[in-house]
Protein backbone atom coordinates (compact mmCIF):
# COMPACT_ATOMS: atom_id res chain seq x y z
CA UNK A 1 0.00 0.00 0.00
CA UNK A 2 0.77 3.35 -0.74
CA UNK A 3 2.24 5.70 2.25
CA UNK A 4 0.46 8.34 4.07
CA UNK A 5 2.18 11.54 2.40
CA UNK A 6 1.76 9.57 -1.03
CA UNK A 7 -1.72 8.88 -0.36
CA UNK A 8 -2.13 13.00 0.40
CA UNK A 9 -0.30 14.38 -2.46
CA UNK A 10 -2.62 12.42 -5.45
CA UNK A 11 -5.53 13.67 -3.42
CA UNK A 12 -7.30 16.36 -5.11
CA UNK A 13 -8.05 19.48 -3.14
CA UNK A 14 -10.97 21.49 -3.26
CA UNK A 15 -10.24 24.89 -2.40
CA UNK A 16 -11.05 26.25 1.02
CA UNK A 17 -13.71 28.63 -0.14
CA UNK A 18 -15.70 25.12 -1.17
CA UNK A 19 -14.86 23.10 1.83
CA UNK A 20 -16.70 26.12 3.75
CA UNK A 21 -19.47 26.55 1.93
CA UNK A 22 -20.34 22.84 2.05
CA UNK A 23 -21.29 23.68 5.46
CA UNK A 24 -22.82 26.78 5.09
CA UNK A 25 -20.18 28.97 5.90
CA UNK A 26 -19.76 32.01 3.85
CA UNK A 27 -16.67 32.20 1.40
CA UNK A 28 -16.20 36.15 2.41
CA UNK A 29 -16.20 35.47 6.55
CA UNK A 30 -13.37 33.23 6.53
CA UNK A 31 -9.54 34.31 6.27
CA UNK A 32 -7.55 32.05 3.75
CA UNK A 33 -4.12 30.69 4.70
CA UNK A 34 -3.10 29.84 1.37
CA UNK A 35 -5.46 27.72 -0.59
CA UNK A 36 -6.22 25.51 1.50
CA UNK A 37 -6.14 26.19 5.06
CA UNK A 38 -8.30 29.28 6.55
CA UNK A 39 -9.30 30.48 10.32
CA UNK A 40 -12.57 30.58 10.90
CA UNK A 41 -14.34 34.12 12.87
CA UNK A 42 -15.69 33.11 16.80
CA UNK A 43 -18.93 35.12 16.36
CA UNK A 44 -20.30 32.20 14.03
CA UNK A 45 -20.54 30.16 16.89
CA UNK A 46 -24.56 30.14 17.45
CA UNK A 47 -25.84 28.27 20.74
CA UNK A 48 -29.26 27.40 19.50
CA UNK A 49 -27.23 25.52 16.32
CA UNK A 50 -25.41 23.50 18.66
CA UNK A 51 -28.57 22.11 20.21
CA UNK A 52 -29.23 20.83 17.04
CA UNK A 53 -25.76 19.25 16.86
CA UNK A 54 -24.68 15.59 17.82
CA UNK A 55 -21.53 15.40 19.52
CA UNK A 56 -19.15 12.28 19.19
CA UNK A 57 -16.38 11.31 21.21
CA UNK A 58 -13.94 8.99 19.39
CA UNK A 59 -11.33 7.45 22.41
CA UNK A 60 -9.45 4.03 22.82
CA UNK A 61 -8.08 1.24 24.61
CA UNK A 62 -4.67 1.85 26.29
CA UNK A 63 -2.44 3.21 23.79
CA UNK A 64 0.98 0.53 22.83
CA UNK A 65 3.79 1.19 20.79
CA UNK A 66 1.92 -0.41 18.32
CA UNK A 67 -0.19 2.13 17.85
CA UNK A 68 -4.31 2.25 18.10
CA UNK A 69 -5.41 4.85 15.11
CA UNK A 70 -7.82 6.94 17.16
CA UNK A 71 -7.41 9.84 14.80
CA UNK A 72 -7.64 7.53 11.78
CA UNK A 73 -10.87 6.41 13.28
CA UNK A 74 -12.17 9.56 13.88
CA UNK A 75 -11.41 11.28 10.47
CA UNK A 76 -12.86 7.79 9.27
CA UNK A 77 -16.23 8.33 11.46
CA UNK A 78 -16.63 11.61 9.54
CA UNK A 79 -16.17 10.09 6.33
CA UNK A 80 -18.63 7.06 6.76
CA UNK A 81 -21.48 9.48 8.10
CA UNK A 82 -20.95 11.54 4.97
CA UNK A 83 -20.71 8.54 2.93
CA UNK A 84 -24.41 7.93 4.36
CA UNK A 85 -25.24 11.64 3.17
CA UNK A 86 -25.02 12.74 6.41
CA UNK A 87 -23.33 16.41 7.11
CA UNK A 88 -20.32 15.57 9.18
CA UNK A 89 -17.19 17.23 10.22
CA UNK A 90 -14.38 16.09 12.94
CA UNK A 91 -12.92 18.39 14.72
CA UNK A 92 -8.64 17.28 16.50
CA UNK A 93 -5.90 18.27 17.83
CA UNK A 94 -2.95 20.27 15.75
CA UNK A 95 -0.13 17.38 15.88
CA UNK A 96 2.77 18.59 17.76
CA UNK A 97 6.51 18.80 16.27
CA UNK A 98 7.80 16.91 19.24
CA UNK A 99 6.26 13.76 18.47
CA UNK A 100 6.37 14.43 14.47
CA UNK A 101 9.96 14.48 14.97
CA UNK A 102 10.30 11.96 17.80
CA UNK A 103 8.21 8.84 17.56
CA UNK A 104 5.41 9.39 15.15
CA UNK A 105 6.49 11.35 11.94
CA UNK A 106 2.93 13.44 12.02
CA UNK A 107 -0.16 13.30 13.26
CA UNK A 108 -3.02 13.80 10.89
CA UNK A 109 -4.61 10.83 10.12
CA UNK A 110 -3.63 7.66 8.04
CA UNK A 111 -3.74 6.24 4.56
CA UNK A 112 -7.45 6.99 2.85
CA UNK A 113 -8.41 8.65 6.11
CA UNK A 114 -6.45 11.78 6.53
CA UNK A 115 -6.95 15.76 7.16
CA UNK A 116 -5.12 17.78 4.48
CA UNK A 117 -2.69 19.20 3.84
CA UNK A 118 -1.28 16.49 6.10
CA UNK A 119 2.78 18.26 5.50
CA UNK A 120 1.41 21.68 5.90
CA UNK A 121 -0.68 20.58 8.98
CA UNK A 122 2.32 18.84 10.80
CA UNK A 123 4.27 21.23 10.29
CA UNK A 124 3.64 24.87 11.05
CA UNK A 125 0.28 24.70 9.63
CA UNK A 126 -1.36 28.19 10.79
CA UNK A 127 1.37 29.18 13.06
CA UNK A 128 -0.75 28.10 16.46
CA UNK A 129 1.97 26.48 18.43
CA UNK A 130 4.47 29.58 17.92
CA UNK A 131 1.80 32.04 18.70
CA UNK A 132 1.48 29.92 22.17
CA UNK A 133 5.50 29.61 22.57
CA UNK A 134 6.14 33.18 22.15
CA UNK A 135 3.27 34.40 24.11
CA UNK A 136 4.34 31.78 27.10
CA UNK A 137 8.28 32.98 26.93
CA UNK A 138 7.32 36.72 26.01
CA UNK A 139 5.81 36.02 29.82
CA UNK A 140 8.88 34.36 30.89
CA UNK A 141 11.21 37.63 30.13
CA UNK A 142 8.65 39.91 31.22
CA UNK A 143 8.57 38.34 34.01
CA UNK A 144 12.56 38.03 34.60
CA UNK A 145 12.75 41.77 33.54
CA UNK A 146 10.33 42.47 36.17
CA UNK A 147 12.44 40.97 39.00
CA UNK A 148 15.44 42.63 37.63
CA UNK A 149 14.07 46.53 37.35
CA UNK A 150 12.72 45.71 40.59
CA UNK A 151 15.11 44.22 42.88
CA UNK A 152 16.32 47.61 44.26
CA UNK A 153 13.11 48.40 45.28
CA UNK A 154 13.21 45.27 47.85
CA UNK A 155 11.04 43.28 45.45
CA UNK A 156 11.73 39.71 45.18
CA UNK A 157 9.34 36.04 44.77
CA UNK A 158 9.31 33.55 47.17
CA UNK A 159 8.86 30.98 44.26
CA UNK A 160 8.79 31.41 40.69
CA UNK A 161 6.39 29.12 39.43
CA UNK A 162 6.57 29.89 35.88
CA UNK A 163 8.62 27.97 33.35
CA UNK A 164 9.66 27.82 29.37
CA UNK A 165 8.28 25.93 26.60
CA UNK A 166 9.57 24.77 23.67
CA UNK A 167 7.63 22.62 20.84
CA UNK A 168 10.36 19.86 20.81
CA UNK A 169 11.26 17.07 22.68
CA UNK A 170 14.17 17.50 24.77
CA UNK A 171 15.12 15.83 27.86
CA UNK A 172 18.63 18.74 28.30
CA UNK A 173 15.97 21.67 28.87
CA UNK A 174 13.83 19.96 31.94
CA UNK A 175 16.21 21.44 34.44
CA UNK A 176 18.35 24.72 33.49
CA UNK A 177 19.54 27.79 35.30
CA UNK A 178 19.23 31.19 34.32
CA UNK A 179 20.47 34.56 34.74
CA UNK A 180 24.23 33.60 34.80
CA UNK A 181 26.93 35.97 33.40
CA UNK A 182 27.63 39.55 34.47
CA UNK A 183 24.81 40.91 36.77
CA UNK A 184 23.50 42.78 34.12
CA UNK A 185 22.28 39.46 32.45
CA UNK A 186 19.76 38.71 34.74
CA UNK A 187 19.40 37.16 38.23
CA UNK A 188 20.44 33.37 38.41
CA UNK A 189 17.67 31.27 39.31
CA UNK A 190 16.82 27.29 38.81
CA UNK A 191 13.88 27.02 36.35
CA UNK A 192 13.03 24.16 33.08
CA UNK A 193 11.12 23.98 30.08
CA UNK A 194 8.07 22.08 29.46
CA UNK A 195 6.95 21.18 25.77
CA UNK A 196 4.36 23.38 24.58
CA UNK A 197 1.10 21.17 24.13
CA UNK A 198 1.98 21.48 28.41
CA UNK A 199 2.07 25.04 28.46
CA UNK A 200 -0.56 26.78 30.78
CA UNK A 201 -1.39 29.03 27.79
CA UNK A 202 -1.89 26.02 25.65
CA UNK A 203 -4.79 24.71 27.95
CA UNK A 204 -6.50 28.19 28.13
CA UNK A 205 -6.52 28.42 24.35
CA UNK A 206 -8.39 25.24 24.10
CA UNK A 207 -10.82 26.24 27.15
CA UNK A 208 -11.57 29.87 25.92
CA UNK A 209 -14.92 30.35 24.65
CA UNK A 210 -14.08 33.91 23.24
CA UNK A 211 -11.12 36.26 22.97
CA UNK A 212 -12.82 38.44 26.21
CA UNK A 213 -12.18 35.24 28.00
CA UNK A 214 -8.96 34.59 26.97
CA UNK A 215 -7.67 37.82 28.33
CA UNK A 216 -9.01 37.08 31.40
CA UNK A 217 -8.11 33.79 31.80
CA UNK A 218 -4.55 34.80 31.32
CA UNK A 219 -4.67 37.98 33.55
CA UNK A 220 -5.16 35.30 36.43
CA UNK A 221 -2.38 32.97 35.74
CA UNK A 222 -0.34 32.82 38.52
CA UNK A 223 3.32 33.07 38.29
CA UNK A 224 5.02 33.23 41.42
CA UNK A 225 4.05 33.67 45.18
CA UNK A 226 5.29 37.08 47.20
CA UNK A 227 7.15 37.06 50.44
CA UNK A 228 3.82 37.64 52.06
CA UNK A 229 2.61 33.97 50.51
CA UNK A 230 0.21 35.98 48.19
CA UNK A 231 0.29 34.70 44.71
CA UNK A 232 1.85 37.08 41.75
CA UNK A 233 -0.61 36.72 38.76
CA UNK A 234 0.25 38.12 35.39
CA UNK A 235 -2.25 41.35 35.70
CA UNK A 236 0.37 42.53 38.37
CA UNK A 237 3.06 42.85 35.39
CA UNK A 238 0.12 44.68 33.82
CA UNK A 239 1.01 42.89 30.40
CA UNK A 240 -2.10 40.79 29.89
CA UNK A 241 -2.89 43.05 26.49
CA UNK A 242 0.10 42.13 25.08
CA UNK A 243 -0.10 38.54 25.39
CA UNK A 244 -3.53 38.49 24.17
CA UNK A 245 -2.61 40.02 21.14
CA UNK A 246 0.07 37.59 20.68
CA UNK A 247 -3.04 35.31 20.44
CA UNK A 248 -5.39 36.98 18.62
CA UNK A 249 -5.35 34.58 15.91
CA UNK A 250 -4.27 32.10 17.31
CA UNK A 251 -7.57 31.54 18.88
CA UNK A 252 -9.60 31.54 15.64
CA UNK A 253 -10.72 27.72 14.27
CA UNK A 254 -8.27 26.39 11.58
CA UNK A 255 -10.50 24.89 8.92
CA UNK A 256 -9.10 22.42 6.69
CA UNK A 257 -10.55 19.16 4.49
CA UNK A 258 -10.15 15.15 4.61
CA UNK A 259 -9.16 13.30 1.63
CA UNK A 260 -12.85 12.64 0.91
CA UNK A 261 -13.10 17.17 0.14
CA UNK A 262 -15.22 16.75 3.47
CA UNK A 263 -14.43 19.91 5.83
CA UNK A 264 -12.12 19.30 9.60
CA UNK A 265 -11.23 21.21 12.10
CA UNK A 266 -8.08 21.41 13.62
CA UNK A 267 -7.15 23.75 16.19
CA UNK A 268 -5.34 23.73 19.69
CA UNK A 269 -2.96 20.22 20.87
CA UNK A 270 -2.60 19.69 24.90
CA UNK A 271 -1.59 15.94 25.31
CA UNK A 272 -3.43 14.04 27.43
CA UNK A 273 -0.77 12.27 29.53
CA UNK A 274 0.83 15.58 30.58
CA UNK A 275 -2.42 18.27 29.90
CA UNK A 276 -6.11 17.83 29.58
CA UNK A 277 -5.91 16.37 26.12
CA UNK A 278 -8.93 17.80 23.87
CA UNK A 279 -9.06 20.52 20.96
CA UNK A 280 -10.31 23.62 21.62
CA UNK A 281 -14.00 24.69 23.23
CA UNK A 282 -14.58 27.08 20.25
CA UNK A 283 -13.52 24.71 17.49
CA UNK A 284 -16.12 22.12 18.82
CA UNK A 285 -18.47 24.83 18.96
CA UNK A 286 -18.24 26.08 15.79
CA UNK A 287 -18.03 22.37 14.20
CA UNK A 288 -21.42 21.82 15.93
CA UNK A 289 -23.08 25.31 14.68
CA UNK A 290 -22.79 24.29 10.88
CA UNK A 291 -22.99 20.32 11.21
CA UNK A 292 -25.29 17.64 12.09
CA UNK A 293 -22.64 15.51 13.76
CA UNK A 294 -19.56 16.38 14.67
CA UNK A 295 -16.60 14.20 15.79
CA UNK A 296 -13.97 14.71 17.89
CA UNK A 297 -11.03 12.88 19.89
CA UNK A 298 -9.29 12.84 23.48
CA UNK A 299 -5.73 12.20 23.40
CA UNK A 300 -4.31 8.50 24.63
CA UNK A 301 -6.82 5.74 26.63
CA UNK A 302 -10.04 6.69 28.12
CA UNK A 303 -8.41 6.63 31.55
CA UNK A 304 -6.83 9.83 30.06
CA UNK A 305 -8.59 12.01 27.26
CA UNK A 306 -12.30 10.37 27.80
CA UNK A 307 -11.69 11.19 31.50
CA UNK A 308 -10.48 15.35 30.96
CA UNK A 309 -12.70 15.62 28.15
CA UNK A 310 -15.55 14.84 30.54
CA UNK A 311 -14.73 16.41 33.85
CA UNK A 312 -12.84 18.88 32.14
CA UNK A 313 -14.57 20.05 28.53
CA UNK A 314 -17.58 19.62 29.33
CA UNK A 315 -17.91 19.98 33.45
CA UNK A 316 -16.75 23.80 31.90
CA UNK A 317 -19.07 24.35 28.66
CA UNK A 318 -21.96 21.79 29.19
CA UNK A 319 -21.14 20.15 26.26
CA UNK A 320 -23.24 16.82 26.55
CA UNK A 321 -22.02 13.96 23.57
CA UNK A 322 -24.13 11.59 22.62
CA UNK A 323 -22.25 8.97 22.36
CA UNK A 324 -18.42 7.26 22.79
CA UNK A 325 -16.49 5.52 20.49
CA UNK A 326 -13.89 3.16 21.28
CA UNK A 327 -11.16 2.20 19.65
CA UNK A 328 -9.57 -1.49 19.52
CA UNK A 329 -6.82 -3.20 17.47
CA UNK A 330 -5.73 -7.05 17.67
CA UNK A 331 -2.08 -5.74 18.37
CA UNK A 332 -3.27 -3.39 21.49
CA UNK A 333 -5.15 -5.97 22.72
CA UNK A 334 -2.59 -9.07 22.31
CA UNK A 335 0.32 -6.30 24.30
CA UNK A 336 -2.07 -5.74 27.27
CA UNK A 337 -2.59 -9.37 26.99
CA UNK A 338 0.92 -10.59 27.39
CA UNK A 339 2.18 -11.15 23.59
CA UNK A 340 5.81 -10.05 23.44
CA UNK A 341 5.65 -6.44 20.87
CA UNK A 342 7.43 -8.44 18.18
CA UNK A 343 4.62 -10.95 18.23
CA UNK A 344 1.21 -9.15 18.12
CA UNK A 345 1.32 -9.32 13.64
CA UNK A 346 1.30 -13.21 14.11
CA UNK A 347 -2.26 -14.99 15.42
CA UNK A 348 -2.64 -15.79 18.99
CA UNK A 349 -6.37 -15.73 20.34
CA UNK A 350 -4.92 -16.94 23.77
CA UNK A 351 -3.15 -13.47 23.88
CA UNK A 352 -6.09 -11.53 22.40
CA UNK A 353 -8.58 -13.17 24.62
CA UNK A 354 -6.42 -12.35 27.86
CA UNK A 355 -6.29 -8.71 26.08
CA UNK A 356 -10.40 -7.69 26.34
CA UNK A 357 -9.73 -7.35 30.56
CA UNK A 358 -8.29 -3.99 29.04
CA UNK A 359 -10.78 -2.71 26.87
CA UNK A 360 -13.89 -4.38 29.55
CA UNK A 361 -12.48 -2.22 32.12
CA UNK A 362 -12.67 0.89 29.40
CA UNK A 363 -16.22 0.18 28.34
CA UNK A 364 -17.25 0.08 32.09
CA UNK A 365 -15.38 3.43 32.69
CA UNK A 366 -17.27 5.26 30.00
CA UNK A 367 -20.63 3.77 31.29
CA UNK A 368 -20.34 5.11 34.84
CA UNK A 369 -19.93 8.63 32.63
CA UNK A 370 -23.54 7.37 31.25
CA UNK A 371 -21.91 7.29 27.81
CA UNK A 372 -23.75 4.99 25.27
CA UNK A 373 -20.60 3.23 22.96
CA UNK A 374 -19.82 2.09 20.14
CA UNK A 375 -16.76 -0.77 20.23
CA UNK A 376 -14.74 0.44 16.98
CA UNK A 377 -12.53 -2.46 15.91
CA UNK A 378 -9.60 -0.85 13.49
CA UNK A 379 -8.20 -3.45 10.97
CA UNK A 380 -4.75 -4.43 10.50
CA UNK A 381 -3.69 -6.47 7.25
CA UNK A 382 -2.34 -9.08 9.74
CA UNK A 383 -5.68 -9.40 11.22
CA UNK A 384 -7.86 -12.90 10.82
CA UNK A 385 -11.63 -13.30 10.56
CA UNK A 386 -11.35 -15.51 13.38
CA UNK A 387 -9.57 -12.69 15.87
CA UNK A 388 -12.55 -10.23 13.93
CA UNK A 389 -14.88 -12.56 15.25
CA UNK A 390 -13.74 -13.23 18.93
CA UNK A 391 -13.38 -9.15 19.63
CA UNK A 392 -17.48 -9.33 18.25
CA UNK A 393 -19.04 -11.79 19.62
CA UNK A 394 -17.29 -10.66 22.89
CA UNK A 395 -18.45 -7.19 22.29
CA UNK A 396 -21.87 -8.52 21.60
CA UNK A 397 -22.02 -10.42 25.16
CA UNK A 398 -21.08 -7.15 26.76
CA UNK A 399 -24.42 -6.19 24.81
CA UNK A 400 -22.13 -3.44 23.12
CA UNK A 401 -22.39 -2.48 20.49
CA UNK A 402 -19.29 -3.28 17.61
CA UNK A 403 -18.34 -2.54 14.20
CA UNK A 404 -15.27 -2.65 11.79
CA UNK A 405 -13.55 0.14 10.40
CA UNK A 406 -11.59 -0.44 6.63
CA UNK A 407 -11.36 3.20 6.25
CA UNK A 408 -7.18 3.28 6.09
CA UNK A 409 -7.29 0.66 2.96
CA UNK A 410 -10.81 2.51 1.43
CA UNK A 411 -11.39 5.30 2.85
CA UNK A 412 -15.22 6.62 3.85
CA UNK A 413 -16.29 3.33 2.07
CA UNK A 414 -14.59 1.54 4.59
CA UNK A 415 -16.42 3.41 7.76
CA UNK A 416 -20.31 2.66 6.35
CA UNK A 417 -20.26 0.02 8.90
CA UNK A 418 -19.01 2.22 11.77
CA UNK A 419 -20.94 5.30 10.96
CA UNK A 420 -24.41 3.38 10.40
CA UNK A 421 -23.82 1.70 13.56
CA UNK A 422 -23.13 4.87 15.48
CA UNK A 423 -25.99 6.59 13.85
CA UNK A 424 -28.48 3.63 15.06
CA UNK A 425 -26.85 3.70 18.29
CA UNK A 426 -27.61 7.80 18.48
CA UNK A 427 -31.33 7.02 17.11
CA UNK A 428 -32.32 4.11 19.92
CA UNK A 429 -29.63 4.62 22.43
CA UNK A 430 -27.86 7.63 23.28
CA UNK A 431 -25.70 8.55 26.13
CA UNK A 432 -27.72 9.86 29.36
CA UNK A 433 -26.77 12.92 31.37
CA UNK A 434 -22.88 13.17 31.82
CA UNK A 435 -22.51 11.48 35.35
CA UNK A 436 -18.60 12.87 36.24
CA UNK A 437 -16.07 11.12 38.43
CA UNK A 438 -16.43 13.47 41.36
CA UNK A 439 -18.02 16.85 42.14
CA UNK A 440 -17.03 20.58 42.33
CA UNK A 441 -17.24 20.52 46.18
CA UNK A 442 -14.82 17.67 46.41
CA UNK A 443 -11.82 18.65 48.28
CA UNK A 444 -8.56 18.18 45.77
CA UNK A 445 -6.98 15.01 47.74
CA UNK A 446 -11.02 13.63 47.49
CA UNK A 447 -10.80 14.78 43.40
CA UNK A 448 -7.79 12.78 42.67
CA UNK A 449 -8.72 9.44 45.03
CA UNK A 450 -11.79 9.46 42.49
CA UNK A 451 -10.17 9.25 39.90
CA UNK A 452 -7.36 7.06 40.79
CA UNK A 453 -9.46 4.18 42.59
CA UNK A 454 -12.74 4.41 40.20
CA UNK A 455 -11.14 5.01 36.89
CA UNK A 456 -7.75 3.55 36.90
CA UNK A 457 -8.16 0.98 39.62
CA UNK A 458 -5.84 1.94 42.20
CA UNK A 459 -5.77 0.49 45.57
CA UNK A 460 -4.46 3.99 47.24
CA UNK A 461 -3.38 7.13 46.35
CA UNK A 462 0.03 8.91 47.84
CA UNK A 463 0.82 12.34 48.17
CA UNK A 464 4.87 13.18 48.44
CA UNK A 465 6.15 16.13 50.38
CA UNK A 466 6.77 18.10 47.86
CA UNK A 467 2.98 17.45 46.85
CA UNK A 468 2.05 18.01 49.93
CA UNK A 469 3.32 21.59 50.28
CA UNK A 470 1.64 23.01 46.90
CA UNK A 471 -1.94 21.32 48.63
CA UNK A 472 -1.77 23.36 51.22
CA UNK A 473 -0.68 26.80 48.92
CA UNK A 474 -4.16 25.32 46.72
CA UNK A 475 -6.04 25.38 50.14
CA UNK A 476 -5.05 28.99 51.15
CA UNK A 477 -5.39 30.37 47.77
CA UNK A 478 -9.42 28.90 47.73
CA UNK A 479 -9.55 26.81 44.69
CA UNK A 480 -9.69 23.28 45.51
CA UNK A 481 -13.18 23.46 43.59
CA UNK A 482 -11.30 23.68 40.15
CA UNK A 483 -10.89 20.64 37.70
CA UNK A 484 -8.25 18.35 38.72
CA UNK A 485 -5.87 16.88 35.86
CA UNK A 486 -3.53 14.16 36.33
CA UNK A 487 -0.37 14.05 34.23
CA UNK A 488 0.68 10.28 34.00
CA UNK A 489 1.79 7.26 31.88
CA UNK A 490 -0.39 6.93 29.19
CA UNK A 491 0.72 3.49 28.31
CA UNK A 492 -1.36 1.94 31.86
CA UNK A 493 -3.57 2.37 33.85
CA UNK A 494 -1.30 2.76 36.56
CA UNK A 495 1.42 4.95 36.52
CA UNK A 496 4.43 2.50 35.57
CA UNK A 497 4.17 2.27 31.54
CA UNK A 498 5.52 -1.48 31.65
CA UNK A 499 2.44 -2.69 33.77
CA UNK A 500 0.21 -3.32 30.62
CA UNK A 501 -3.24 -4.89 30.76
CA UNK A 502 -5.57 -4.45 33.58
CA UNK A 503 -4.03 -3.98 36.56
CA UNK A 504 -4.62 -3.87 40.45
CA UNK A 505 -3.26 -3.91 43.61
CA UNK A 506 -1.35 -0.33 42.71
CA UNK A 507 -0.40 2.81 44.28
CA UNK A 508 -0.72 5.93 42.73
CA UNK A 509 2.02 8.26 44.19
CA UNK A 510 1.30 12.43 42.91
CA UNK A 511 4.44 13.97 43.31
CA UNK A 512 3.91 17.56 42.68
CA UNK A 513 0.82 19.58 41.93
CA UNK A 514 1.01 22.36 39.50
CA UNK A 515 -1.71 25.44 39.52
CA UNK A 516 -3.10 26.39 36.83
CA UNK A 517 -5.37 29.37 37.89
CA UNK A 518 -5.55 31.16 34.45
CA UNK A 519 -6.45 27.75 32.39
CA UNK A 520 -8.97 26.90 36.29
CA UNK A 521 -7.43 23.18 36.85
CA UNK A 522 -5.14 21.74 39.07
CA UNK A 523 -2.70 19.19 37.31
CA UNK A 524 -1.47 16.67 39.91
CA UNK A 525 1.94 14.89 38.61
CA UNK A 526 1.90 11.10 39.01
CA UNK A 527 4.78 8.68 39.23
CA UNK A 528 7.69 9.48 36.85
CA UNK A 529 5.81 11.05 34.24
CA UNK A 530 7.23 14.40 32.56
CA UNK A 531 6.33 17.34 30.91
CA UNK A 532 9.13 17.51 28.48
CA UNK A 533 9.66 14.05 26.31
CA UNK A 534 12.86 13.07 25.56
CA UNK A 535 14.34 12.19 22.37
CA UNK A 536 14.58 7.76 21.30
CA UNK A 537 17.58 6.35 20.00
CA UNK A 538 16.39 6.80 16.48
CA UNK A 539 14.21 9.73 16.35
CA UNK A 540 11.78 10.19 13.24
CA UNK A 541 13.54 13.19 12.16
CA UNK A 542 16.42 10.87 10.65
CA UNK A 543 13.80 9.56 8.02
CA UNK A 544 12.31 13.38 7.36
CA UNK A 545 13.97 14.76 4.37
CA UNK A 546 13.13 16.94 1.15
CA UNK A 547 13.87 14.60 -2.08
CA UNK A 548 13.60 16.53 -5.20
CA UNK A 549 11.62 19.14 -3.33
CA UNK A 550 8.59 17.28 -1.92
CA UNK A 551 9.23 16.07 1.67
CA UNK A 552 9.40 12.62 3.08
CA UNK A 553 9.23 11.05 6.62
CA UNK A 554 6.16 12.45 7.62
CA UNK A 555 3.36 9.45 7.78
Amino acid sequence: MKTDIEIARECELKPIEQIAEYIDIPADKIAPYGHHIAKVPLNLIDAEKIKQSNLILVTAITPTKAGIGKTTVSISLALGLNQLGEKAVCALREPSLGPCFGVKGGAAGGGYAQVLPMEKINLHFTGDFHAVTSAHNMIAALLDNYLYQHRDDGFALKEILWKRVLDVNDRSLRHVVTGLGHKTDGIPAESGFDITPASEIMAILCLATDLDDLRRRIDNMILGINLDDSPFRLKDLGVGGAITVLLKDAIKPNLVQTTEQTPAFVHGGPFANIAHGCSTLVATQTAMTFSKYVVTEAGFGADLGAEKFFDIKCRKSGLQPKLTVIVATTQGLKMHGGVPVEQITEPNTEGLVRGFDNLDRHIRNLQKFGQSIVVCFNRYASDTEEELRLVRKHCEKLGVRFAINDAFTQGGKGAVELAQTVIDAIKNNPSQPLRFVYEDSDDLKTKIEKISLNIYGAKSVTFGKTAMRMLSRIQKLGIEHYPVCIAKTQFSFSADPKLYGSPSDFTINIRDLVINAGAEMIVAIAGDIMRMPGLGKSPQAERIDIINGEIEGLS
